[in-house]
């Protein structure tokens, strides 16, 4: 059953841990670098990662989730985790093939079910720093990702603030805020989802997301 209320708008932060620029060979971004899935991704825990006949290689990134809690417009970084109503472990599934063949991100993201959420919204008084969370990605018992919310180029209050200079943040909305290294196809060899996989996402304090995946 997925945790949250399902959102207006679900943005997302590309490169937003430095280990993750540094394994592509490129710099970190100057300015949080947004972008775009579509609320059709979301499935929660124990629901199936479906694998559509127009992919052949679907990847895991472990995230941080920040579900907004009050209506947020131009706010400050000092106000921003006012906001924040709660952190929930995700999962921002990835088409790789038609993310870099599109040359844009949006449709390679927004697959039906590449957006797992759970195991239950922890509200942000139970988070008193969500900089200080370890993250982790485990793919059928092996560790893959393993980081920290403190390797973050932009923190979760920098991204709400920055988020809302330009898009007002409405109640329930979902904020994605980066993977860190460890993500499948930049492995060598490449390592991709396949029917019959179960990748978990765990980090602190939140629990641990568990998806099996499928082909459908």
């Amino acid at each position: 059953m997925l945790p949250i209320e399902r959102p207006q708008k679900i943005v997302c932060i590309g490169l937003n841990y430095s280990d993750h620029a540094e394994e592509q060979g490129v710099d970190p971004p100057e300015r949080p670098l947004l972008f775009a899935k579509w609320p059709n991704t979301l499935i929660g825990p124990g629901e199936p990662i479906v694998i559509p006949p127009i992919s052949e290689r679907v990847d895991y990134e472990a995230e941080l989730g920040v579900v907004i809690g009050s209506r947020a417009s131009r706010v400050s970084i000092e106000n921003a985790l006012e906001a924040v109503a709660g952190y929930v472990c995700a999962n921002d599934v990835s088409a790789r093939d038609l993310q870099f063949s599109d040359g844009q991100w949006v449709r390679g993201k927004s697959l039906d079910t590449f957006c797992p959420v759970g195991p239950a919204l922890v509200p942000a008084s139970d988070v008193p720093d969500p900089q200080a969370l370890g993250i982790r990605a485990i793919l059928n018992g092996q560790v893959m990702q393993e980081s920290t919310t403190a390797n973050m180029v932009f923190g979760v209050a920098e991204i709400v603030a920055f988020v809302s200079q330009a898009i007002t943040l409405e109640p329930g909305d979902l904020i994605l805020t980066g993977t860190p290294a460890g993500v499948g196809v930049f492995r060598d060899p490449p390592v991709l989802l396949q029917p019959g996989d179960e990748i978990t996402i765990e980090i602190d304090g939140l629990g641990a997301l568990t998806n099996p995946v499928t082909r459908g």
